[in-house]
């Protein structure tokens, strides 16, 4: 697990709103228990937007949620910390990782290889499989009308996630589903998430209709180009939070 020595910038105390979401996940962990299926859960609380940077872990009320032991709790810790979602700081715990311009850089080069690289391996998608992208653009949708944009954000999420799982290859999925949580750390706490999501709604639903005609190369052309202007974007709300 990555040790970080000295003072520590002010973090943020643990909320029983996502404790509760984490509660939530408990039946997805197996009783015998496996510091994996413990990663998903907080794996995928991160993704969900409840764990933004900075959020402290306690190990006390984890273990409590999750009915587990505190060494399955640890190795589950240094999974995540591996992944880059979490960072041990020397005398104060565990944190939620607050990723720096370098890392969002990194990622949506990933991003392309692996988004870009799904849609060109499709070939006759049955439509019934994109049943959860619909769900996800409409979720997103109704998200944007109520000027939910953290919602949105977190179905944008998903229907990138569900638009990977259409390649078929669980090891992909994997690895998509620890590079989302980490991007999802890049959205908290810009001045403007509005301005962030918000072209991503109608470009969403471009994308899927595209897949659904089966013009899966134009889709992933379109998919590079997206993925452009979201760092861009991105990049430019990381700098003026702090300036």
């Amino acid at each position: 697990m990555q040790v970080v020595g000295g003072a520590a910038e002010e973090g943020r105390d643990e909320d029983p709103d996502w404790l509760s979401n984490v509660a939530a996940d408990v039946g997805l962990i197996d009783r015998s228990s496996t510091a994996e299926r413990v990663a998903d859960v907080l794996r995928r609380r991160i993704t969900e937007g409840d764990l933004p940077p900075r959020t402290r872990l306690s190990e006390e009320q984890l273990t409590d949620v999750l009915h587990v032991s505190r060494n399955t709790l640890r190795e589950a810790f240094r999974l995540l910390t591996h992944e880059g979602l979490l960072i041990h700081v020397l005398h104060r715990g565990v944190f939620v990782r607050e990723l720096d311009e370098a890392d969002l850089g990194d990622l949506y080069r990933l991003r392309q290889t692996i988004e870009c690289g799904a849609l060109r391996s499709l070939v006759d998608v049955d439509p019934a499989r994109l049943r959860g992208m619909y769900d996800d653009v409409a979720a997103s949708e109704s998200a944007a009308r109520r000027g939910d944009w953290v919602s949105v954000g977190t179905s944008n999420m998903r229907f990138h996630r569900d638009l990977v799982a259409l390649a078929d290859s669980p090891r992909t999925n994997e690895v998509a589903g620890r590079l989302l949580a980490e991007l999802r750390l890049a959205f908290h706490g810009v001045a403007s998430p509005r301005r962030l999501h918000e072209p991503y709604v109608a470009r969403n639903r471009e994308l899927l209709d595209l897949v659904a005609g089966g013009e899966y190369e134009k889709a992933a052309e379109g998919l590079e180009g997206y993925l452009e202007d979201s760092l861009t974007e991105l990049l430019a709300a990381v700098r003026s939070r702090h300036t």
